[in-house]
């Protein structure tokens, strides 16, 4: 029963990591010069793996959180910007908003999925208790 707690402990501090990278993605939606580099925000992705380490290989973990290489910076002509090129166009950081709140909903469904198995999961062990005594 213990390990039930364990995993779902472990999935709601995973799924609440994912949620606060999305939320720094847009709000950096608009930085094209990030840490006073030439380049704009990159976007930042969360990777889980199964296991938690020293918890006897159950639940989730965040190993790392990585900058997505993937996805192009989009360019915009403002040739007023400070930050624009010789041509008049801004990089811009790879954060589609859109995207961002289709993970931000999944990433809330999952939290709340593991609340509810958490519950079920202390409602199993009350009742558990209830019988033995």
């Amino acid at each position: 029963m213990f390990s039930a707690l364990d995993i779902s402990a472990s999935g709601l501090y995973a799924q609440r990591t994912r949620m606060d990278v999305i939320a720094n993605n847009i709000a950096s939606a608009n930085i094209t010069n990030y840490n006073g580099t030439a380049e704009p925000y990159r976007r930042r992705e969360v990777l889980f793996e199964a296991g938690v380490p020293g918890a006897n290989g159950v639940g989730v973990h965040v190993p790392r959180i990585v900058e997505d290489y993937k996805t192009d910076f989009h360019r915009a002509y403002q040739p007023g910007h400070p930050d624009a090129d010789a041509e008049g166009y801004v990089r811009n950081p790879n954060v589609d908003i859109l995207r961002e709140m289709v993970d931000m909903m999944s990433a809330t469904r999952s939290y709340e999925a593991n609340v509810a198995a958490m519950d079920a999961t202390k409602s199993m062990m009350s009742t558990s208790l209830r019988i033995i005594a």
